[in-house]
């Protein structure tokens, strides 16, 4: 085991590994290892603090899934409490400080199936391995909030933000919902919506407010165990690209590389992809969400890929471009070249304790001293050039400014994006260079960590200078030790 991966093992709580015991006969793992019961309940003991005295917090877990899947709870759910069981809920309590979970009852017939499931049955050991303070069936929650509706009222707060699951960020989850209520027969309110809706239809009682802004401050900035959990991510998509490289000729189809990421991804332990792999050679890169994966690459092609992992519920993001052939041409080197040297001016001068804003400002200074000095084969390619620096000239004179998008639950991880860098911050960042009169497309994307001197990009182990990656394209890949059902093995 290398040094890298070393610093991925945890100290796991004792606790933890008394309680995951007691299932041991069954084979089955019944509760993450990945954080003790202790950072579950400092999380909830921020969530108190937000809601006050008078507050209650009400979180619901995601749902059984559609057909032969398995089971991943929703990150909001699994941030607070750690429990992977479907129609769940959790109920915070601001006057008492207590957690209630609610579970399922016991389904031996499933259980006989699939094996064992917690449920309300396992109270004992429930408590044990997440904290909580007391478990009940799900019969009982609406019984819970009468009594509490009853008593006075009260605020309670839930998640209006849509969940994020499988593969999911809110941007992409709030689409789907537009879809649904774009629809004429279909127009289903989101999940979210439902229970919004319920609760205020049940209970006038209570004023319903929106717990998402508070979850998204506290998703914000990373634990040491959430930060390993994104390392390990990152790692595996690194390799994935460096193999892709190896692997990549004229030939071979975009979806092979994306089996070939997914041996990666889940021979190491992973739990699902961050996204739809983003494999997309020549004109198709042009779209930057293209993931049919359908095209037989060429000789002159270039190839870009985009794709991570999610491990125990924690993400990357990780991007690379290559040439299918091995060899950078006349127009890639050019661009790209260019495209690079700005990249690492970014790169370069992120820094913890300032605003992206002061970043962009050190950075376009070397950008334009790059633009001034390079000379360009077509007005096309000057062009591209030109607007690619004024976009970081127009974001160098915004406060506002952004260098990227978080990572973390989600690949477009939630939280503010103002304010100044601070440690435990993750993001990548992923300019585009674009050539629209050719259909060319330009993109890397790193993932960086803030730390409290500096920063650590963790993807820097992957390729990007062009020496490199010819390199490590002459290296025989795996699809060529594996070739396609019945093809030779070539020499």
């Amino acid at each position: 085991m290398s040094c890298h991966l070393q610093k991925l093992r945890f100290v796991l709580s004792p606790m933890i590994l008394i309680c995951a015991s007691a299932f041991a006969q069954e084979g089955f793992s019944l509760f993450t290892t990945d954080f003790p019961p202790e950072e579950f309940a400092a999380r909830r003991a921020e969530v108190f603090k937000a809601i006050g005295e008078n507050g209650q917090a009400l979180l619901q877990g995601a749902p059984s899934p559609v057909g032969y899947t398995r089971f991943r709870q929703s990150n909001e759910f699994y941030y607070l409490c750690g429990i992977e069981v479907p129609h769940a809920y959790l109920l915070l309590d601001g006057a008492s400080k207590t957690t209630t979970l609610f579970l399922p009852h016991r389904n031996e017939a499933r259980e006989r199936g699939e094996g064992k499931l917690l449920s309300a049955e396992d109270a004992t050991e429930v408590k044990k391995l997440s904290g909580v303070d007391a478990v009940f069936g799900t019969d009982l929650l609406v019984e819970h909030l009468s009594r509490s509706a009853r008593s006075h009222g009260r605020t309670i707060f839930t998640p209006f933000s849509p969940a994020e699951g499988f593969a999911m960020s809110r941007d992409l989850a709030v689409r789907v919902i537009g879809d649904y209520a774009a629809d004429p027969f279909d127009g289903r309110p989101s999940r979210e919506g439902a229970l919004i809706q319920s609760l205020r239809g049940r209970f006038p009682q209570f004023e319903v407010r929106d717990l998402s802004p508070t979850l998204d401050r506290l998703r914000l900035i990373k634990s040491p165990r959430e930060l390993a959990l994104i390392k390990k991510a990152t790692r595996l998509s690194g390799l994935a690209l460096i193999e892709a490289m190896r692997s990549t000729e004229p030939g071979i189809y975009e979806h092979e590389l994306d089996a070939m990421a997914k041996y990666v991804y889940y021979r190491n332990g992973a739990q699902g992809e961050a996204y739809y792999s983003l494999i997309a050679s020549a004109s198709n890169a042009f779209y930057p969400h293209y993931n049919a994966g359908k095209r037989q690459m060429l000789d002159g092609d270039f190839l870009l890929m985009d794709f991570a992992p999610d491990v125990g519920y924690y993400m990357s993001d990780v991007t690379r471009m290559m040439p299918v052939n091995g060899k950078f041409n006349a127009w890639q080197r050019e661009l790209y070249g260019f495209y690079l040297g700005c990249y690492k001016s970014v790169l370069k001068h992120i820094r913890p304790n300032v605003t992206a804003q002061t970043v962009i400002q050190d950075a376009v200074k070397e950008m334009e001293q790059l633009l001034a000095t390079t000379k360009f084969s077509k007005p096309t390619y000057e062009a591209g050039a030109k607007a690619f620096v004024a976009r970081y000239q127009s974001s160098a004179k915004n406060p506002n400014a952004t260098l990227g998008h978080w990572v973390g639950m989600a690949t477009h991880d939630v939280g503010p994006r103002d304010g100044v860098l601070r440690a435990g911050m993750v993001f990548t960042i992923e300019p585009a260079l674009t050539i629209p009169e050719e259909k060319i497309y330009v993109r890397l994307e790193d993932l960086i960590i803030i730390t409290v001197t500096g920063k650590e990009i963790v993807s820097d182990f992957v390729p990007m200078d062009m020496d490199q990656i010819e390199k490590m394209m002459k290296e025989i890949g795996m699809l060529q030790k594996y070739p396609r059902d019945g093809e030779p093995l070539k020499p």
